[in-house]
This record gives C-alpha cells, sequence and structure tokens, in this order.
C-alpha cells in the first residue's frame, strides 16, 4: 500500500496539542484502502470527559462509537484529540455525545455509525445516550456494546 493515502495527515507523527475546544479540533480522515468489504471499526473510550455547562464539575462518560467504513477512515489521534477537546467543554451529556456523532459522520460519511455514550450519575442520575445513522448493514459483525448499565450500589 502508499504511503500517499497519508500525505494529508497533520497531526500523526508530531506532537500535536490537546485542542481548545471540540469546534477547533481537526478531525481527519484517510481513504479506506479495504473499501471492496465492510467491517466493523470499534472505538473505545473508557474516560471521556466534560464539564458541566452550568456548574463546571466534570462528567465522564465511557464512550463506545462503532463504524463501517466507507470510502474513509478517521485518522486515530485526530479522534483520541477530538474527544479530548471536550475536556474542559460544557455540554449536557445528550450534546457532547450527539456532537461526536455528527462530526463523525460529516468527517468520515460511513456506511453505518453507532455511539453509546454511558455516562456516570450526575446528581444520582446515570445517562445514557445513543445513536445510529440506520440500520446496520447485512453481513457485518458488528458485537454488542457490552457495557452493563449503571448499577451504584444495588
Amino acid at each position: 500500500m502508499s504511503d500517499d493515502i497519508y500525505k494529508n495527515l497533520t497531526q500523526l507523527g508530531s506532537h500535536t496539542p490537546l485542542p481548545a475546544s471540540p469546534e477547533k479540533a481537526v478531525l481527519e480522515r484517510v481513504p479506506n484502502p479495504k473499501k471492496d468489504m465492510d467491517y466493523n471499526v470499534r472505538f473505545t473510550a473508557p474516560e471521556f470527559t466534560s464539564l458541566c455547562p452550568l456548574t463546571g464539575a466534570p462528567d465522564f462518560a465511557y464512550l463506545m462509537i462503532d463504524y463501517v467504513p466507507g470510502d474513509w477512515l478517521v485518522e486515530s489521534k485526530s479522534l483520541k484529540l477530538f474527544l479530548g477537546s471536550f475536556r474542559n467543554h460544557g455540554a449536557f451529556h445528550e450534546d457532547c455525545t450527539i456532537s461526536i456523532a455528527r462530526r463523525l459522520v460529516e468527517t468520515i460519511e460511513p456506511t453505518w455509525l453507532r455511539i453509546g455514550g454511558y455516562w456516570y450519575p450526575r446528581g444520582g442520575i446515570p445517562i445514557d445516550v445513543f445513536y445510529q445513522t440506520g440500520e446496520p448493514p447485512k453481513d457485518v459483525w458488528i458485537p454488542e456494546q457490552g457495557v452493563a448499565p449503571y448499577r451504584g450500589r444495588g
């Protein structure tokens, strides 16, 4: 495979500071070298953080992103920096989760995408946020996300 597909990447292989905000984060993509087949890609971010938009208190989530690529793959370092840019970003759980999904869909135009945002309790109530672009493709193994619902002391 030719390294030419990586020539436009600006963050991989260099020191790249954490973006100040999700809007300033550069989410990069590379051509899918296996676009002749359907397959699932999974990213797991068990230590995702953002801020409550009202109190500024930290919020924590376990994010799981599954996608079936079309012509593009998301470059993983840029995804890591994009997710990290939420660390000082104030937004409700629903907004964070759906904003991540929308940005990925806009950038990589996947055949299919699913995100599960499993948020730890705020005010004693855990909030889980789910989104997918439609029906998953047939003949692609897409495992369950397997994140147990929050149980606390129960």
